[in-house]
């Protein structure tokens, strides 16, 4: 396909009307808010250097157009006296272990007992329930406990590093804690700590903040809003008025549609292996480096499982035949990443491109001719999550030149070559799909709270939000809708406070431009609602968060088809209706014969005029008060898993205020309402109550972690 490079009117008006109210004005035509950065003459080299970034993304429409863990409440009082009990004696024989992860140089300690690890530090991180910690991590459903363990944790590699000790140390001493105290087997404990000890004393040599802000900045409301001024920022608007919203009315006749699909999260594994441990110790499990099931109920099944284990070739293969076969009619796809499997600890950059490299080849062969955007996940980083923006990196060995690199090779068989710019810059571009629509797609791993490289600078990365604004106010100019896509959805509790918030700002500027947003990454089948800034109480924009290919886990496999506003006059391009397609994993096993079939469409299903905002809005409402709509909605979440656990009312309140919240870590400004409503409709018990009123309470809530957190200083001769 050939693309025909204009230089168009709109980026020189944008630029021209920029250039003429500042330099007669000096202010925005708004009056900005006292916090915003002022719109003055000095903002103007920040948006020179956008537009070079930018260049020309209003090339020929690329879219020929074919038709018209539920955790239970800790037990708080008997916490708190374990831990009080065990301080003089966590202080009294901490500087044992220390000698002998040391290599013996404390003298004075040489007659005690050579034992690898002592009882009472066992006790004392049994006390912190690290088990619980870990699937904290995995689930990002965080708690005080995995606040604690933080804390702890970044304060004694921070004293490592502080006290002369090399990244050579620290691996070996990180090991031995891995191992110890079986947080994972040896060779996950090995690779874990080779991977991830570089950058992250790298990271930690370089700032200047403490495990409270440190723990607060990467974990979110759970650890504490720890004002950091370090990581407080805003973008930058244009003075633009923002165009006074229109109601979108209900569509009374039928008009053209496009058929998007939406896959996801693949997490293809090219070593699952049928009859293999499916019940392993371990991250990833149906490998043969688990072994042989040892019986029959933990054997891996021939099409997955849903157990700890990624997606087989042939479960993928299978799937893109059917999507094949049954959508014949499909006039794109958005594809919002998360390739690798979750064998992080034995990744390497080789094995991460070889996996992209087949998946593009595989989707050029069964979709041939048709258009497909897509976007960064956190998985294709090796490690897992590293993203490092380039002014922060003086190590090769650190950069992500290798990735990106590589995906503006493979994108660009289906994008123009204009955006080759961005993506080699931090793997986000825009594209003109049709006359009038656009589709931006975003890396949301600058976003990401466990990308340890922001904690040296979390300021708007590579400067993509400041660009999206700039994407977004020629689309403005221009008349046209845009869909945005991404991998990490920005209200999820894994996307940083400030990004989210500068987000949030955004979506609502340009609620007449942003018709749609779609992400991935949670594998379930939900959605997150945009509120209007100013008015909490009405809704702006809905995040459609696709399925999951890969059943990891507890999950059968899926992916969406939406029906999208097509080409007609005034076409709203918003998303009017949409399905999930899945396969019944347990099915597919025990007859050995893989079915897919659509599990909902989502306004017969829920018995909705449309899928404009409001609309949602009333629907999240009703899933409050009818507990038939949340059971239903609850089982389309897990995609008809037949593994799902019992939701219980704080699984519900979870559930319903994740829904509400576009915005990460601000659940009691988003959602306090509601959850008051699902308290006031459901009994719970007198130990429930009392736990409620634990954790409503700011005194009993900030003495758990003041008692907890000491445990690193005793243990470290801070406190007397």
């Amino acid at each position: 396909m050939q693309f025909s490079l204009l230089t168009t009117w709109s980026r020189q008006i944008v630029t021209f009307i920029t250039v003429c109210t500042v330099f007669t004005a000096g202010v925005p035509i708004e009056k900005p808010l006292t916090t915003a950065p002022q719109w003055t003459t000095h903002n103007m080299s920040l948006w020179e250097d956008i537009v070079l970034l930018s260049s020309d993304s209003n090339h020929q429409p690329l879219l020929v157009v074919n038709q018209t863990g539920v955790y239970t409440a800790p037990d708080i009082e008997k916490m708190e006296n374990e831990t009080l009990r065990k301080f003089q004696i966590l202080k009294a024989n901490y500087t044992k272990y220390f000698y002998d992860v040391n290599g013996g140089k404390n003298k004075e300690d040489s007659r005690a007992s050579r034992a690898a690890l002592p009882g009472f530090v066992d006790k004392a991180l049994q006390l912190l329930n690290l088990n619980q910690v870990v699937g904290e991590v995995e689930t990002s459903v965080m708690s005080k406990m995995s606040c604690t363990a933080c804390k702890a944790g970044a304060g004694l590699l921070q004293h490592y590093i502080k006290h002369g000790k090399t990244r050579d140390d620290i691996v070996k001493i990180t090991y031995q804690f891995c191992t110890s105290f079986k947080l994972q087997t040896p060779r996950v404990c090995e690779g874990i700590t080779e991977l991830f000890s570089g950058e992250v004393v790298y990271v930690l040599q370089r700032i200047n903040i403490g495990p409270e802000e440190i723990c607060s900045f990467v974990i979110g409301d759970a650890c504490g809003d720890v004002y950091n001024p370090t990581h407080e920022w805003d973008v930058v608007f244009p003075p633009v008025p923002k165009p006074t919203p229109t109601e979108i009315k209900i569509l009374k006749e039928p008009v053209p549609q496009f058929k998007v699909l939406h896959l996801s999260d693949t997490h293809f594994d090219p070593y699952y292996e049928e009859g293999t441990n499916a019940d392993c110790n371990e991250p990833l499990c149906c490998r043969l480096t688990n072994g042989p099931a040892v019986s029959p109920q933990s054997r891996a099944g021939r099409w997955g499982d849903y157990r700890k284990c990624d997606t087989p070739k042939r479960t993928i293969d299978n799937m893109l035949q059917h999507i094949a076969a049954t959508h014949t009619d499909i006039d794109y796809i958005i594809w919002t990443g998360d390739l690798p499997a979750h064998d992080i600890w034995n990744q390497t950059k080789e094995e991460n491109l070889s996996i992209l490299k087949e998946t593009v080849a595989q989707l050029l062969k069964m979709f041939p001719g048709i258009p497909i955007f897509p976007a960064l996940g956190n998985h294709e980083a090796v490690p897992v999550n590293s993203f490092p923006p380039s002014s922060l990196v003086n190590k090769p060995e650190y950069a992500i030149d290798w990735l990106y690199s590589e995906l503006d090779t493979q994108w660009r068989r289906w994008l123009p070559g204009s955006v080759s710019r961005t993506i080699k810059r931090g793997a986000f571009y825009s594209v003109l799909v049709r006359p009038g629509f656009r589709i931006i797609s975003l890396n949301m791993n600058y976003c990401n709270n466990k990308n340890w490289w922001l904690l040296m600078n979390s300021t708007d990365p590579v400067k993509e939000l400041q660009w999206f604004i700039y994407e977004l106010q020629n689309a403005e100019f221009n008349g046209e809708k845009v869909h945005v896509l991404g991998h990490i959805p920005p209200g999820h509790p894994d996307c940083l406070k400030v990004w989210s918030r500068n987000y949030y700002a955004i979506i609502s500027r340009y609620e007449s431009t942003i018709t749609a947003q779609f992400f991935g990454h949670t594998h379930f089948d939900e959605f997150e609602l945009f509120y209007d800034t100013q008015d909490l109480g009405r809704p702006v924009s809905i995040a459609y968060v696709g399925p999951s290919v890969t059943p990891y886990y507890d999950l059968n496999p899926g992916y969406r088809i939406y029906y999208v506003d097509g080409d007609r006059e005034h076409s709203t391009r918003a998303v009017l209706d949409h399905e999930t397609w899945v396969m019944n994993l347990k099915e597919a096993n025990l007859y050995d014969y893989p079915i897919w079939q659509k599990l909902y469409s989502t306004q017969a299903a829920y018995s909705l005029p449309s899928l404009r905002p409001e609309d949602w809005d009333v629907f999240i409402n009703s899933l409050a008060e009818d507990q038939t709509i949340f059971d239903l909605y609850y089982k389309h979440y897990w995609k008809n898993s037949p593994t799902r656990p019992a939701c219980d009312a704080e699984c519900k309140k979870r559930m319903i205020c994740d829904l509400r919240s576009g915005r990460s870590h601000d659940r009691k400004i988003l959602c306090q309402e509601i959850e008051s409503r699902i308290d006031a409709g459901s009994r719970i018990s007198w130990s429930a109550w009392l736990y409620n009123g634990f954790t409503a309470s700011m005194s009993v809530i900030m003495s758990i972690p003041r008692y907890t957190y000491q445990i690193p200083k005793y243990l470290l001769g801070y406190t007397r």
